[in-house]
């Protein structure tokens, strides 16, 4: 899958998402587009790094205590 593919799909899910609207104004999108984008990002770099929080914040450029608090407030840390 290209860059340009998940950004059809993330264009494609805004589109769809204004139609539900139907007309009512959206509020805290930016917010709400990180957290929805964020949570699927992680789980998927901590199942292809096995569960290894080191690999997984060089691959995604984070500080890994950048990564750990984002696992926290995502509750993908037990």
């Amino acid at each position: 899958m290209s860059k340009k593919h998940i950004e059809e799909c993330v264009r494609t899910s805004l589109e769809g998402y204004f139609k539900d609207l139907n007309g009512t104004e959206p509020a805290g999108m930016y917010d709400m587009m990180v957290r929805v984008v964020e949570k699927p990002l992680l789980e998927i770099v901590m199942q292809q790094a096995d569960h290894n929080q080191s690999r997984a914040a060089e691959w995604l450029g984070l500080n890994r205590n950048t990564l750990r608090k984002k696992l926290l407030e995502h509750k993908l840390l037990k």
